[in-house]
């Protein structure tokens, strides 16, 4: 294997700062691009389909609380003001310093080109393969990207248990990081990893404790953790990454499917997502976070009206959050369409009015300087782009 020495550093690093991640559930690869220069981007697919009109709530609309009546939120009820109109979610409300410091700022009614079914399964591949059409690219967008990037080709793919996530799947060589909760591996392999550091106490010791770990998970035992302390190590060691020779990671989080008492089941998942961003703003420090993106995004959005379980359903236009030092935020962008019943995209969701590729390309052309030839017809076929977009200003 080339660069073993490196190889051994990550996953010893991995290991010792986050051995409990093998018994977490909710754990998802991450994975990671070597490259030159010193900007950074972070991808972060929030799985389920998170309610962009839950976290950014427009409370300025004078029907929406009769829309969501047991979702709803405003300023006098813990709702954070943003602008007048639009407010933070409580549960994500430690993330208004950087919303004051313009290191923060969402993208509301925002869709990939998926109109059908509204399945998750479809939303994500369309959501991670940058594509105009269900199953159309087979490819990850951002792998396709990094073929348009100057960067080393001396590193190869690291793959403990499993393969890259779609977004960063492809021909272009990416590390990954693992948990073996969900893709467990076998018998033999185990042997292997413990027989190849034998000589290694760091490696020995965490992996010892998350063997224990992942057996006390399978008999139903508390392996110790909470969901939010695993979502933080999974952010801390995507930014230790990227203070190495990494400049591209992408990790996802689950949860955001809330069909049922939804206020309860966001109010954790969002309380994820913002430990997530303030770990890797905290992890980077200020030097590196001043020239680092994250963009957060989902499959899709869910319906305007809340159901008659206290939740919403599968819907179309959505959210996306940006963060980081290197964007110009503290604004909610997009064109708001208004959730007037004529207003809506068959009469039950948020009408999409951007698409969320052009989003992720103006964040490739400004940290990475991507050409606009190359995003419209190697990374987001079908796509129209070029320097005039809006999302090339926050």
């Amino acid at each position: 294997m080339a660069d073993d020495k490196a190889f051994s550093l990550s996953r010893r690093g991995f290991l010792a700062s986050a051995c409990c991640l093998a018994a977490a559930p909710i754990f998802t690869p991450v994975t990671f691009a070597a490259m030159p220069g010193d900007n950074r981007f972070v991808t972060i697919v929030l799985r389920g389909a998170m309610d962009g009109l839950d976290l950014v709530q427009p409370y300025g609309e004078p029907s929406f609380v009769s829309l969501r009546p047991d979702i709803a939120l405003a300023p006098d009820k813990g709702l954070a003001d943003l602008d007048g109109f639009f407010g933070l979610h409580p549960a994500a409300a430690d993330l208004l310093p950087l919303w004051k410091a313009k290191e923060l700022a969402f993208v509301h009614a925002v869709s990939t080109p998926y109109r059908d079914a509204r399945s998750h399964f479809d939303g994500q591949d369309m959501l991670e393969s940058g594509g105009d059409h269900v199953a159309e690219e087979k490819t990850g967008w951002l792998n396709r990207a990094l073929a348009t990037i100057p960067r080393s080709t001396a590193r190869k793919a690291i793959d403990i248990n499993t393969s890259t996530e779609l977004i960063l799947s492809g021909p272009n060589l990416v590390d990954v990081w693992a948990s073996n909760s969900n893709f467990g591996m076998g018998a033999d392999e185990m042997q292997f990893l413990t027989r190849l550091y034998a000589n290694d106490p760091a490696f020995a010791k965490a992996m010892d404790e998350a063997t224990r770990a992942d057996q006390s998970a399978k008999m139903g035992e508390e392996p110790g953790t909470k969901r939010g302390e695993q979502i933080t190590d999974v952010a801390a060691l995507a930014a230790k990454m990227l203070l190495r020779e990494y400049r591209i990671a992408s990790f996802s989080i689950n949860g955001w499917d809330t069909h049922v008492q939804q206020a309860a089941q966001f109010r954790k998942a969002a309380g994820d997502l913002t430990q997530a961003v303030l770990t890797l703003k905290n992890t980077l420090g200020p030097d590196i976070w001043r020239t680092t993106v994250v963009l957060a995004m989902t499959e899709f959005g869910r319906t305007v009206r809340q159901n008659g379980s206290g939740g919403t359903d599968h819907g179309t236009g959505g959210c996306c959050l940006l963060a980081g030092g290197a964007i110009n935020g503290g604004r909610v962008l997009g064109s708001w369409p208004g959730i007037k019943d004529e207003q809506l995209f068959e009469d039950r969701d948020l009408m999409p009015t951007a698409d969320v590729r052009e989003i992720a390309a103006a964040m490739l052309c400004r940290q990475f300087d991507v050409g606009a030839g190359d995003l419209t017809s190697k990374i987001f076929p079908g796509l129209s782009f070029d320097k005039s977009s809006q999302f090339l200003k926050v």
